[in-house]
């Protein structure tokens, strides 16, 4: 009768201690326990599944499995130590470390149900994978032979199809899922993931807007929509307290498509927001870009064009968040991109890839500012530089001497309008002597929604009234029951003489330099919005909610 040492408790901290002694010794983490007890590999396991309840088997070559790296990439499979198995009648979780107890709860957030779990030595695991990532290997290269591999390659991005919808049998999955696909053929920008009181509300973000799209019961199902979602992120899904950030990428409509993701506390729990990046289908929308297919006024779009072709200097555009402001760039980069100049952009993220035109990604974790590297930009021979956005000092104090030493920069700032610029950069300690030496013209813009023609009614005039909605959309289902689709531009553009230059560097009021300026012929935001109305191609409503009534 073999005899051994009272079976301890596998916590944390011991296995850690364990695993790092394997670790040196080059010996299987199973191994050591086995030897510290006294155990062969069948007496070992046996004990170990009666102490954490857990049924065992042996991946020795006696049990074969088909994994699903549909839903678990096998990547993803080895970091966590978990390989899935499903059957008709359930689907089984076969792992090796029965004190790692987040390991359910995250397995758990994924399939929605629950999972049959089988213990196995770890060494037995680890050999499995060495197995299947060596037949991955060996697929790989014989695809790779046939010139077959980058359309054939295993890739461990979920793909989201109808017919994987009806399939997935976890109703959490199946709803994380369906709200991506739907959100993406609704043209989508955001997806709003609310828990409240009963349970979950979804909301889209369309054409700037957001309408409910979604009501689901229950606050455990809410809890495990928020951890699936954490789970694709690759964030803490034990950590419901603070904020959190991520991002993944799914496979929709033959596309990679990646979607950022926020996480916040809330009163009933936790709110997501789902930012999506389609940039497959942005460069499609994009190609070919001009200033013209973005709804801008003649005349402001041939100031911008001529503010894109100065020889140095500064073009600023600005607007809220989700106004237009780096499509308005990109297509004024696009008009003058002859091949002539080295144009560098920095960026977070790169939205849309530019052809002829090094774009360059901001990474904060590994360093890499907007004013870091505009630095290296400056080094790098530019002509033209496009900053993303300029939010701090140190990056405005590098764009204007960048722009007062030859180069033509274009930029984003968040402010309400062209004149509100002038009091951003003071508080960001920029010169104002600097600033207008090296400002050429700003341009505020906002994105209205038209009115959609495919229910528009025409109104009777209202004598009454000096403005008032002329069409108005009744709402359809090409619209979702807005009365709207789409959007286009409308922006105000100041261009700077040596008037205003003297003006601004003396800090002279902003009500007088906004006189100044409507004497130049300055058309306000307001203005060209209400045009919009008198045109029918908007509603009062719409531009009530973007711009200020006078």
């Amino acid at each position: 009768m073999q005899t051994h040492r009272k079976f301890p408790p596998l916590s944390v901290g011991h296995l850690a201690e364990v695993r790092q002694r394997a670790k040196i010794l080059g010996t299987p983490l199973d191994a050591l326990l086995r030897e510290e007890l006294g155990l062969d590999a069948d007496a070992f396991l046996a004990e170990l599944g009666q102490h954490y309840h857990y049924p065992t088997a042996r991946l020795d070559g006696d049990i074969h499995i088909t994994p699903d790296f549909d839903t678990l990439s096998l990547a993803e499979c080895r970091r966590r130590g978990i390989l899935i198995h499903r059957r008709p009648e359930d689907i089984q979780a076969y792992f090796a470390n029965p004190a790692d107890e987040t390991l359910q709860v995250w397995a758990q957030a994924i399939f929605g149900l629950t999972l049959s779990w089988i213990l196995v030595l770890e060494s037995e695991l680890e050999a499995c994978f060495e197995h299947l990532e060596g037949d991955a290997s060996a697929l790989s290269g014989a695809l790779s032979k046939e010139g077959r591999s980058e359309t054939a390659r295993i890739s461990a991005v979920e793909e989201i199809t109808l017919a994987r919808l009806d399939e997935t049998a976890s109703p959490v999955v199946r709803l994380v899922n369906s709200t991506l696909y739907d959100a993406l053929g609704a043209g989508a920008s955001d997806i709003h993931l609310e828990s409240v009181a009963t349970g979950l509300v979804m909301k889209y973000r369309i054409d700037g807007v957001l309408s409910e799209a979604g009501r689901t019961s229950g606050i455990e199902f809410t809890e495990k929509v928020l951890s699936r979602i954490k789970v694709q992120a690759e964030l803490d899904i034990t950590e419901r307290r603070i904020p959190q950030d991520g991002r993944f990428k799914v496979r929709m409509h033959d596309r990679d498509i990646d979607f950022r993701v926020s996480i916040m506390p809330s009163v009933f729990g936790e709110d997501a927001v789902i930012r999506i990046l389609d940039k497959e289908s942005l460069s499609d929308q994009l190609s070919g870009l001009t200033l013209g297919h973005l709804g801008f006024g003649s005349a402001t779009i041939q100031i911008i064009r001529n503010l894109a072709r100065e020889p140095y200097g500064m073009l600023l555009v600005t607007g809220p968040t989700g106004s237009g402001k780096t499509t308005s760039l990109y297509a004024a980069l696009s008009e003058i991109n002859d091949g002539r100049d080295k144009i560098i952009t920095i960026e977070d993220p790169v939205e849309y890839q530019l052809p002829g035109v090094l774009q360059i990604p901001v990474n904060e974790r590994k360093g890499l500012s907007f004013a870091r590297g505009l630095r290296s930009i400056l080094r790098h021979d530019p002509d033209k530089i496009m900053i993303g956005e300029i939010r701090d000092a140190e990056t405005a104090q590098i764009a204007v001497q960048a722009a007062l030493t030859g180069h033509l920069v274009f930029s984003t700032v968040h402010a309400n309008n062209v004149f509100d610029v002038l009091g951003r950069f003071e508080h960001m300690q920029v010169d104002p002597y600097s600033l207008v030496s090296a400002l050429n013209g700003i341009v505020a813009q906002r994105l209205v929604r038209v009115t959609c023609p495919h229910c528009a009614i025409d109104l009777p005039a209202d004598n009454g009234e000096t403005l008032a909605t002329r069409r108005r959309g009744q709402g359809c289902t090409e619209c979702r029951g807005t009365g709207y689709r789409g959007r286009k531009a409308i922006g105000e553009c100041l261009l700077l003489d040596d008037e205003l230059r003297e003006m601004i560097a003396t800090r002279t009021p902003i009500r007088h330099i906004k006189e100044a300026a409507r004497a130049r012929g300055t058309r306000l935001l307001r203005e060209s919005a209400e045009e919009l109305v008198r045109t029918g191609v908007t509603t009062l409503e719409e531009i009530n909610r973007v711009t200020f009534a006078r």
